[in-house]
């Protein structure tokens, strides 16, 4: 089955997070198909460097070591099992307050965050694995072909592999809309993408909200 979403996420960006809640609860009311993708902030970031931002490195690189276990996941159980990991890391370290944690020591957390996610406890010992960065660049180049450099995460692709295929980096939303208000977000971002729309856009922000 063809997917109707790609969604492209590095588990640490709290704007993914709440951007990938709303989709999932579309999911659910649309039936519809979402294919979990990577794209790593470290690797976006790394020509740019870090001086002067050293605690987003290391946030970032965290973050890399999610998607790695990630990335093991999905040789292990496929589509289901990369968000069973994602979920898990989101509401542990969003919903959670624990992200902290997991850039402390991220063995010990990433085995928790993958025994939460059920799957079986090496999938953990990825997170050190840097030959699952080879499908994490390639992710991460392939999301960034479609939108251009200058984005962050998430981004996502309405109708891939077809001829309406659509791309942009968001919405970035402060709280995941619910329901019919979810359904109607989903059908505005989907129009705009597909209309060419390069860039709507304001720097005003609610703060974060992972209920």
């Amino acid at each position: 089955m063809a997917a109707d979403l790609e969604f492209y996420f590095d588990p640490v960006c709290p704007w993914a997070w709440i951007t990938s809640r709303w989709v999932t609860n579309v999911q659910q009311l649309r039936n519809y198909e979402v294919s979990w993708k990577f794209i790593s902030l470290k690797m976006i970031n790394a020509e740019r460097g870090y001086a002067g931002h050293e605690a987003y490195e290391l946030i970032h690189n965290a973050g890399l070591a999610g998607l790695r276990v990630a990335s093991a996941a999905r040789a292990q159980g496929g589509n289901a099992s990369v968000a069973a990991v994602y979920t898990a890391l989101g509401n542990a370290i969003h919903v959670g307050g624990r992200r902290e944690e997991l850039v402390k020591d991220p063995k010990s957390f990433l085995q928790l965050i993958v025994a939460d996610a059920g799957l079986p406890a090496e999938v953990a010992a990825a997170y050190e694995d840097s030959t699952h960065d080879e499908v994490i660049r390639f992710e991460t180049e392939a999301a960034l072909s479609r939108t251009g450099k200058d984005v962050g995460t998430p981004i996502l692709t309405f109708n891939p592999k077809s001829a309406n295929e659509a791309s942009l980096f968001g919405p970035v939303i402060s709280k995941a809309p619910k329901g019919d208000e979810a359904m109607k977000l989903w059908d505005a971002v989907q129009t705009i993408a597909e209309s060419g729309v390069a860039e709507i856009k304001r720097s005003l922000r609610a703060a974060p909200q992972f209920d």
